[in-house]
């Protein structure tokens, strides 16, 4: 269900890199939630890092809410960098496997796994 892969890099270096892969491979970055920060900000002790990059292919998104626009809560997809007893990484829940729970529809599963592969591969880039 998840793909996570651990990066040599430090936390804010393997974002940089997060968010200039996700550009090389035709997505954009619509909106990053600094999580660790938003939590600190409320008082919260909350010692780990993590980012979550909300990412998006416009023709990919289309194909899916022509289909059924309830998919819509599903999107954008979301590639998380984070830290983890001081380890960064960076992972993902599984675009196929998360459309499948969600619908039957052999259209969308193709579009799910082409999107799953390009994401998997900007992880791979960045770590």
């Amino acid at each position: 269900m998840y793909y996570i892969v651990e990066s040599s890099k430090p936390f804010a270096q393997a974002s940089d890199d997060l968010n200039a892969a996700v550009a090389r491979n035709g997505f954009g970055v619509l909106h990053i939630h600094d999580l660790g920060e938003t939590l600190r900000s409320k008082g919260i002790a909350f010692t780990e890092e993590c980012r979550i990059f909300e990412v998006c292919n416009p023709k990919q998104a289309a194909k899916v809410l022509a289909t059924d626009m309830r998919l819509n809560m599903a999107l954008p997809c979301r590639i998380s960098v984070f830290t983890e007893k001081g380890h960064t990484k960076i992972g993902l829940i599984k675009p196929a496997q998360m459309l499948a729970s969600l619908s039957d529809n052999a259209e969308l599963g193709e579009v799910a796994k082409e999107v799953e592969l390009k994401t998997k591969q900007m992880i791979d880039e960045s770590k």
